[in-house]
């Protein structure tokens, strides 16, 4: 390969690796913190929660979670989690929200090359999905975002809907359960049932 073509290419890389760079440090900065994948140990733990719930769900003769309404992951990110959830349930219904472009990308990517068509990832607005619609809320959010949507889950929650909250707790909530994941944080996850 002549040297000039390498050197075009090689511009051409970086300058796309910087257009990506600056678009997440762009969102970050809009979202007051940047995108962050969900650890293995802690992935590891929703899921079993969420086992936990479908086989409460049973008991009481309720039908299977995210089959009736879907599974909502407020702020997607990289798509981690909710392909993790597909993985472990392949019925259970899962939308991923995000508004941030290279995250939200990275997300549909990877559903391509997964089998897991149940899972769809939107970009948009977290703050504006119809919460009504969900069975289950799980977030991985900053204490800032969680006080902006707690007033939503509040008002647009179906009673008897859960909110999974990873590390930060829901202001006001109580929650019904908290699990202390074992990651190098020990990172917390909050239970909630809507009344």
């Amino acid at each position: 390969m002549p040297a000039s073509v390498y050197t075009i290419l090689t511009a051409i890389f970086l300058l796309l690796l910087l257009l990506v760079v600056v678009a997440i440090v762009y969102r970050s900065w809009r979202n007051g913190i940047s995108p962050m994948p969900t650890s293995a140990p802690v992935r590891q733990a929703v899921i079993t929660e969420m086992k936990g719930l479908e086989r409460a769900a049973a008991l009481a003769g309720a039908a299977p979670l995210a089959t009736v309404n879907p599974i909502v992951e407020a702020g997607a990110g990289w798509g981690t989690l909710a392909l993790a959830l597909a993985k472990a349930y392949p019925h259970w219904r899962i939308i991923g929200v995000e508004n941030s472009l290279i995250p939200w990308l990275f997300s549909r990517l990877s559903l391509r090359w997964s089998a897991y068509s149940q899972v769809q990832f939107l970009r948009g607005d977290l703050y504006a999905f119809p919460y009504e619609t969900a069975g289950t809320v799980i977030c991985y959010l900053y204490p800032g975002a969680m006080r902006r949507l707690n007033p939503l889950l509040r008002e647009k929650l179906l009673p008897g809907a859960r909110v999974i909250s990873i590390c930060f707790a829901l202001p006001g909530w109580q929650p019904r359960k908290i699990v202390t994941c074992r990651d190098l944080y020990r990172t917390k996850i909050y239970i909630y049932e809507k009344d």
